[in-house]
């Protein structure tokens, strides 16, 4: 879906598709480089990081394995409650396993806070996250993330991965959806 399918609910485009592809390709060169040599996993958060894992294992020039995980701090809400549930676990054991978790957005912090320390205690050999959005106005705690694709203004953005009540996740740029959408 292309923004001028649904202009009427946008408020501006942030990002294009192109700008996003341009950025994963130059993020996949940095991890080829990082983990030349080793194993690595790739950890997708569903349903948001759908679109930014598939673009991103497409990038990079070396095998990689990938895994999902479901955790859940929305709702149909414009803000994460803090309340972090699984909805689904992984299927592969990361004891010894080179870990990167692929995100679509890091807001608050708090439920990557959550799932950072959820899957250490699994005993990866490394974690790394990798993220497409990060709003460094909105975070309530502090996210080492090695790789981040843009720094965004706090707003609340849909398209590429994220959504608002399950809409718009199949958006082909980022957005900021109009408030008399979510109002």
């Amino acid at each position: 879906m292309l923004p001028e399918d649904v202009a009427s609910e946008l408020d501006r485009v942030l990002l294009t598709e192109a700008e996003i592809k341009d950025r994963l390709r130059v993020i996949a060169r940095q991890i080829e480089a990082d983990y030349a040599g080793r194993d690595l996993l790739l950890i997708a958060v569903l349903k948001g990081a759908v679109m930014v894992m598939a673009d991103l294992a497409r990038e990079l020039q070396r095998s990689v394995e990938v895994d999902f995980m479901a955790v859940s701090s929305y709702g149909a809400s414009t803000h994460s409650s803090g309340v972090v549930r699984i909805v689904k676990d992984l299927d592969i054991d990361l004891a010894g396993r080179n870990v990167l978790i692929v995100e679509d957005i890091i807001d608050s912090g708090l439920t990557l806070d959550w799932l950072k320390s959820n899957l250490l205690s699994r005993n990866p050999a490394s974690l790394e996250i990798c993220a497409l959005l990060r709003k460094p106005d909105a975070a309530k705690v502090d996210i080492d993330a090695k790789y981040v694709g843009f720094e965004i203004p706090n707003e609340f953005v849909v398209g590429y991965g994220l959504d608002y009540a399950e809409r718009y996740r199949n958006l082909r740029s980022i957005a900021v959806l109009a408030p008399h959408v979510y109002s």
